[in-house]
């Protein structure tokens, strides 16, 4: 498509951010009361991406805000932008991850390879022709809430193209949680991969033992009321998950694997079009799938879906299923960055020098005089935050060396892990908000803002209170 001077204007336009509640125009002027599924194709490298429409899918319910309809949030490395044809108005917009955004990250795709995968931006059910517009957050110092348009579709819901026929399968939809319309909720679908049949009463235990988890903490406990959570009772032929580092590879429904970029632990699937047709059989805001395996791993990308292993009921390594849910729904629903720094991960340069990050919890610290969290902050606590990094740099780097041993023995960790917590909580500026040096998988020049997290350390702390603003503002803005 030939990139006119008007175009351009608008790929350079930066997206404002405006008041949270009530934003954007009338629905019912604009759309009907359910959901328009727009597939396509994502390919590319590290400074190249395609995008390519793949079909377009009525679902029945939307079930998302009425009242909020354009982002206020400024979450996300993408936006979808939706205006009206005829007059050009944004009428919708929502900010989003992808896995491709988090692929073009690795050494793959900096080498110049590269990859397809398939994604979905669902969007209220327009009365009227639309331009439907990906637009991908700018880097650079100010940068802020700056977009630039990387494909655009003009999109008419009479002309014939629309699939409403309505997949079928044998899997029990079930409303566990809840009883308020889907448009003045969170709407939490949760499905399950690598169950089999006889496998379900254990999938159904999961569910209840990790929303257990989930509202005991907070933000979530104060606004338990404003969630629906639905459940797809979702069969494989097989019990598991694939695994290929251990050359496992399982039927299971949902396509979920270990090794995602080439991380043991991390669990994503590529299989998007089977997982939005089998999630269309419940309203959703948010996708939550647990995989039935006893192997640490898990994964989250916001406003794609979590992933999270269900363990058992037993208490050892398992039982750190119950801190992984709960991390991972924090980077899906709330946009919260990895806060840690010392794990492996794939990614090169995942916060590129010069950029703040849009994440809430997470700073470069380019303006300290405005660092995002300052509100929070008493008076005397330093920016940047002194903390004795080096002494628990050093304890996490024992504690990794004795965890790669074959048989190391888990007492000797859990001491480890006793005293990395308990020089946390030595520190001086313990309990204190501010900027700790140490986050986003980079040892220096990234900062979070509490010495423990839900997002930075394996433990079942608490959010710290920047983290749980920032998810109790995410709930406001589906649930008002």
């Amino acid at each position: 498509m030939r990139l006119t001077p008007a175009r351009l204007a608008m790929c350079l336009a930066v997206v404002p951010v405006l008041a949270l509640a009530g934003t954007g125009p009338e629905f019912s002027r604009h759309f009907l009361p359910k959901t328009l599924r727009v597939d396509y194709y994502h390919t590319g490298c590290r400074g190249q991406e395609f995008f390519a429409l793949d079909q377009l899918v009525e679902q029945p319910v939307w079930a998302g805000s009425r009242t909020n309809l354009i982002d206020t949030l400024n979450l996300g490395k993408y936006l979808v932008k939706v205006f009206d044809l005829a007059t050009n108005e944004l009428i919708y917009s929502r900010g989003f991850c992808s896995i491709f955004g988090e692929w073009e990250t690795t050494e793959e795709a900096r080498e110049g390879i590269c990859r397809t995968f398939h994604e979905s931006a669902l969007i209220p059910f327009p009365r009227r022709p639309i331009q439907f517009v990906i637009a991908k957050r700018m880097e650079g110092r100010y940068s802020g809430s700056a977009f630039r348009d990387v494909f655009w579709a003009t999109i008419d819901p009479s002309a014939g193209n629309v699939r409403a026929d309505r997949p079928s399968y044998p899997f029990a939809v079930k409303k566990i949680r809840g009883d308020g319309d889907p448009s003045r909720k969170v709407d939490l679908l949760i499905l399950g991969d690598g169950y089999t049949e006889q496998e379900l009463p254990k999938f159904r235990k999961d569910v209840s033992r990790f929303l257990n988890d989930l509202f005991g903490i907070s933000p979530f406990k104060e606004h338990a009321s404003d969630f629906n959570v639905w459940t797809v009772e979702v069969v494989s032929r097989e019990s598991g998950i694939d695994e290929p580092d251990r050359g496992i590879w399982r039927q299971n429904a949902l396509g979920c694997t270990y090794n995602a970029f080439g991380t043991a632990r991390y669990v994503l699937t590529f299989e998007n079009k089977t997982v939005r047709d089998i999630a269309s059989l419940a309203p959703y805001d948010q996708l939550y799938i647990l995989v039935n395996s006893e192997r640490y791993g898990g994964g989250g990308i916001f406003n794609l879906y979590s992933i999270c292993y269900a363990g058992s009921e037993r208490r050892g390594e398992e039982w750190w299923a119950d801190y992984v849910f709960v991390h991972e729904f924090g980077h899906a629903f709330g946009g919260l960055g990895d806060e840690y720094y010392a794990s492996s991960v794939s990614y090169l340069d995942f916060y590129p020098k010069g950029t703040e990050p849009w994440e809430p919890n997470l700073t470069v610290l380019l303006d300290p005089a405005k660092l995002k969290w300052r509100d929070l902050m008493e008076p005397g606590v330093p920016v940047p935050t002194p903390w004795e990094k080096a002494k628990y740099d050093s304890l996490a780097a024992l504690r990794a060396s004795l965890a790669a041993r074959p048989g190391s023995n888990p007492d000797s960790l859990a001491r480890i892990e006793a005293a990395m917590n308990g020089l946390l909580r030595a520190q001086r500026f313990w309990g204190k908000v501010g900027a700790y040096e140490g986050a986003g998988y980079a040892s220096s020049g990234v900062y979070r803002p509490f010495l423990d997290c839900r997002m930075f350390s394996k433990s079942l702390t608490d959010f710290c209170p920047v983290c749980q603003r920032a998810l109790a503002r995410v709930i406001r803005f589906y649930a008002e």
